[in-house]
């Protein structure tokens, strides 16, 4: 039941999968071997012995490309030919982390391409270091996007990633005497080899310049003076997990038109002129997230996510234009999601498109659109929901803006009809409104469908922040959680753990998720248990050993590895866990015998560069781990590390190694996280609060395999809107807050008095927004109890074994699943691996396997 095999059209008829023929299997190692040397001396007519493990890395790469070539090509054809849905996800950011490893998983090459390396004296984990991390993301948001590619192919639908070639990533950081620096993140400095430049699909890309409108018979708009960008594609493959099918990651670069940069009688002047419009354009994909502080950076931003949607846009209606009929079938054959607002201008510029180049008329124009388009919310801070102003809108894209106000007209119109003389209500709900264009606004307003990501986070969507919306159009939001892929982040990401998974309940669950709660089964098996310890021991052996190559800090690798790794931010509250580490110290410092299991606090995220108060955190934490890391005293009961430049390939050597997952964001703030779901596959618990999607994994593991605590949402908003919490009377009742607190700015730290002050003054002067000391006491019960429950190592593995077990729920499979039923209303090739629309389904859709959870156990 659980097997799907590549097979011929032929043989399955139109809509099967696509078959590549695979020239390399499991005994055919020469072959490899001899395909491989002759591509090394092809490209650098060098021996074996005599090239760099970058070039055997690139030449692997080489390589492999070809293997994939064919089956690219040809699921290209199907998805011309067969009529199938295409989706096309559109994302400020996709981040990847290397792609060796999970092409060869994927491809089912891993054991042939390291037998065959062996045996020339090539190791393959030599050959994956080499390969860069790709710039092109930064955080949840783009490592979201880039799992929903790898369900995408590996569920057999057809469709594109849409993203930017950015030249340099956020930023590469380096810790310096405890202080965040930020270095250029050069990733393309040796060449991106997975990709393909296809100059032949370019698109032009206007900004700035007039708008004229023009009678002549028909009202048509001019756009003159503007100055013009060549946007070339970039292609990656998206490999599907043995199934066949490769679709595509489309990648868009700035680049100087030609005629541009001519001059017809040099000069000067002339010469000047052409160095800065192509410094300009290069400007466009240089960076992701340029600063937006000033109004430069504010102007770079919109010309980046006005470039990504326009060049998508055009390559869509360009492909679908040659495959298919009328526009009024566009919403049939495509579907265009977009990952947050950043991409939130396809809806003006598929109705431009439509308009001034294929002569559809608005209202026509507008169904279609909106029939196209849905949107995911992430976020429900303010700050995070984009604005531009009008003027600036009306500048760089001045015919975008002509059309933005008229959605904005014709939207205000429906809601006067329906909230007629309620002024206030409308100029709320308005796209543009104050001198400012709401792009969350424009998002709702312009799409058929409009997501949050955890049950939580969509409730506060309709409840408090969309709240006039959803009144307005209910039918319009849904939840759709999020999910991670267990390919990458269990399978390949910890091989020891898929290995005993295989040999306990089998390999259904690589295909099908959410078999993993077979494992529930052999929750109180002792010997299981006994596996799976030795699994988590080597895993932390492997990372303390990083840690020491690195930081020459030594680790126990039998202490508790409490594992905080994400964007360091106010509300994901790093400073809790900072105060709680400095009062275990003071408890360890008054009795150093006391009774507790050794503890390893591991820390890792970025913050933006502008960030004052989160630059001082990443600096307390460094001070922190220099006074307890040697401290003789506390006998080396807790350590205190701190991995600088976290990105993908580090987080698949923590996320393994980790006991204690740390999800504590002040509740309602988290939209759904996914570093708690990669943590809980792999059999850490998590100590959080009932926020995000920790509330959907409380749910399935059940209250006792998670640690909770502190205020819940609600208990949040209340303080907000009727007050009744000072800090001040935490700190004078609470011993132990009062201690941390004066610690910030007493001198117990080698530091100027003031180095911390930003951190002290917030959270009691200025009134700890994010109720750190509200949360304090149950915080550090919850850390309590982690400990307790540790000591009983049945009890702690057989929690671990229940977070693994229920992970199945959220794989991007299931996520991506709902997406395309739900939403996109795409039929799968083949049955869904996995769609779990209600809690006590683990899969029942009309394309999905059928089981339920209790049919598990039998």
């Amino acid at each position: 039941m659980h097997t799907i095999e590549g097979i011929s059209n032929e043989a399955a008829g139109e809509n099967s999968y696509i078959t590549v023929k695979t020239k390399w299997h499991e005994g055919d190692i020469e072959a490899f071997k001899t395909a491989y040397v002759t591509k090394l001396q092809e490209l650098y007519g060098e021996s074996l012995a005599n090239t760099s493990n970058l070039d055997k890395y690139q030449a692997l790469v080489i390589l492999l490309k070809e293997q994939i070539a064919e089956g690219w090509i040809q699921s290209k054809e199907q998805q011309r030919t067969s009529g199938s849905k295409q989706v096309y996800y559109f994302s400020i950011e996709f981040l990847l982390g290397r792609l060796l490893g999970s092409m060869l998983y994927n491809l089912g090459l891993t054991e042939v391409c390291k037998k065959a390396l062996n045996e020339l004296g090539i190791e393959l984990g030599v050959l994956e270091q080499a390969e860069e991390d790709p710039g092109l993301g930064n955080g949840g948001l783009g490592r979201l996007a880039a799992c929903y590619l790898d369900s995408m192919a590996a569920n057999g639908l057809f469709g594109y990633g849409c993203g930017l070639r950015y030249r340099y990533g956020l930023f590469e950081q380096k810790i310096m005497r405890g202080y965040q620096h930020e270095y250029p993140d050069n990733w393309l400095i040796d060449g991106f080899p997975w990709e393909v430049r296809r100059p032949d699909e370019s698109v032009e890309v206007r900004f700035g310049g007039t708008v004229e409108k023009k009678v002549n018979g028909k009202v048509c708009f001019v756009h003159e003076n503007y100055q013009s960008v060549l946007a070339v594609p970039y292609d990656v493959p998206v490999v599907g997990h043995n199934n066949n099918v490769v679709n595509t990651l489309r990648l868009w670069s700035a680049e100087a038109q030609l005629e541009e940069l001519a001059v017809c009688e040099p000069s000067r002047k002339d010469c000047h002129k052409a160095i800065w419009y192509s410094q300009e354009v290069a400007d466009i994909t240089n960076i992701l997230y340029p600063d937006d502080s000033t109004y430069a950076g504010k102007r770079l931003r919109l010309k980046q996510q006005y470039f990504l949607v326009s060049a998508g846009v055009k390559s869509i209606i360009r492909s679908f234009k040659k495959n298919n009929g009328h526009f009024r079938e566009l919403a049939d054959k495509v579907a265009i999601h977009i990952n947050d607002t950043h991409p939130a201008l396809a809806i003006p510029e598929i109705m431009r498109i439509l308009m001034d180049e294929e002569g559809v008329e608005w209202t026509e124009a507008w169904k279609i659109t909106t029939r196209t388009i849905s949107y995911t919310n992430h976020t429900v801070l303010p700050e995070a929901l984009e604005k531009w102003p009008v003027e600036l809108m009306q500048s760089l894209l001045p015919r975008i803006y002509i059309i933005i106000q008229e959605i904005n007209e014709y939207f205000c119109h429906e809601l006067w009809q329906q909230y007629p003389g309620e002024w206030d209500k409308i100029s709320s709900m308005a796209i543009i409104a104050n001198g400012q264009v709401f792009m969350a606004h424009l998002a709702i307003a312009g799409s058929h469908s409009v997501n949050g990501v955890a049950k939580l986070h969509t409730e506060i969507l309709k409840t408090k922040v969309m709240k006039n919306f959803y009144e307005f159009q209910p039918d319009k939001f849904s939840n759709v959680t999020n999910g991670v892929t267990h390919r990458r982040w269990l399978a390949q990401a910890n091989p020891l753990l898929t290995e005993l998974l295989n040999d306990t309940i089998g390999t259904g669950w690589l295909q099908y998720p959410c078999d993993l709660a077979h494992l529930l089964k052999h929750a109180d098996d002792t010997g299981f248990q006994h596996y799976l310890l030795r699994v988590k021991l080597q895993n932390k052996v492997a990372l303390a050993k990083y840690i020491k190559d690195k930081y020459n800090i030594s680790v126990d690798v039998r202490s508790i590895f409490d594992v905080h790794i994400k964007r360091i931010h106010a509300y994901k509250r790093q400073l809790l866990n900072a105060l709680h580490i400095m009062s275990l110290y003071n408890r360890l410092k008054e009795n150093p015998g006391l009774d507790i299991t050794p503890r390893t606090f591991i820390f890792g995220g970025k913050t933006a560069m502008g960030y004052f108060a989160a630059k001082k955190m990443i600096k307390l934490i460094h001070e922190i781990a220099a006074v307890v890391n040697n401290d003789p005293a506390i006998l080396d009961k807790i350590k205190v590390v701190f991995l600088e430049n976290y990105n993908v390939s580090l987080a698949e050597l923590i996320i393994p190694a980790s006991d204690v997952s740390e999800q504590i964001p002040t509740a309602g703030y988290e939209a759904s996280g996914t570093g708690n779901m990669k943590l809980m596959m792999n059999g850490a618990v998590t100590i959080g609060t009932l926020d995000g999607a920790n509330i959907e994994i409380k749910n399935a593991v059940g209250d006792e395999n998670i640690i909770t605590f502190g205020l819940t949402a609600d208990e949040v908003m209340a303080y907000y809107q009727d007050g009744g919490y000072n800090p001040w009377d935490i700190y004078q009742s609470d011993e132990a807050v009062r201690m941390v607190l004066d610690q910030l700015v007493n001198g117990f730290f080698p530091v100027s008095r003031d180095e911390f002050a930003v951190l002290y003054e917030s959270l009691l002067n200025q009134g700890d927004h994010f109720f750190v000391l509200k949360d304090f006491a149950a915080y550090c019960g919850a850390q309590s109890r982690v400990d307790e429950k540790y000591k009983n190592q049945a009890e702690w593995l057989k929690m671990c074994c229940y977070n693994i077990g229920n992970a199945g729920k959220f794989a991007g499979d299931r996520t991506f699943s709902e997406y395309a039923v739900d939403i996109w209303e795409m039929v799968p090739h083949n049955e869904a691996h996995c769609y779990c629309k209600t809690d006590d389904a683990f899969a029942a859709s009309v394309a999905g396997c059928h089981q339920k959870l209790n049919q598990l156990w039998q």
